[in-house]
């Protein structure tokens, strides 16, 4: 499984989920354009010292990604999917998508996706924070598959 953020803006939460994804011992994804400079501080200070224990792959553009990500299924993480988190199942080698801050993904890049998965939450609000979506979808991921980190 890995985490992938489609030209994430906000570099804090492309630090909180590079904490993540060491913490749960996940590749992360970045497809550019980025928001930030790459060695902006904040990103520093939300990764902390985890930032060496992740996996961090650049890709130049989504067309980069794609040619790239291998055979794994693509997951669109979206507050507008047609399947609730808790009713989608995972497969181990899934690509977990999620959109940029200010406006998710372009319709061409959301037809690409196998899935389009929505976080249940109050109807009246609009959406999560990246990180947080992100951990509550990779949490799920990795236990349907048997993959959560620490002891059996």
């Amino acid at each position: 499984m890995r985490l992938v953020l489609f030209e994430p803006e906000i570099a804090g939460n492309v630090g909180a989920v590079l904490r993540l994804g060491a913490c749960m011992g996940v590749p992360v994804d970045l497809i550019e354009p980025l928001g930030f400079v790459w060695d902006d501080r904040r990103v520093r200070r939300a990764a902390m010292d985890y930032i060496g224990h992740v996996e961090v792959v650049r890709h130049a553009g989504f067309a980069a990604f794609r040619q790239a990500c291998g055979s794994g299924r693509l997951v669109l993480l979206t507050s507008g999917g047609a399947t609730a988190l808790d009713r989608f199942v995972f497969r181990r080698d899934d690509l977990l998508l999620f959109g940029k801050e200010s406006a998710g993904v372009p319709e061409p890049v959301a037809r690409a996706c196998a899935a389009r998965v929505r976080i249940p939450m109050q109807p009246q609000l609009r959406s999560m924070n990246l990180a947080t979506s992100a951990g509550v979808a990779l949490w799920e991921g990795l236990r349907q598959t048997g993959q959560l980190p620490g002891p059996v």
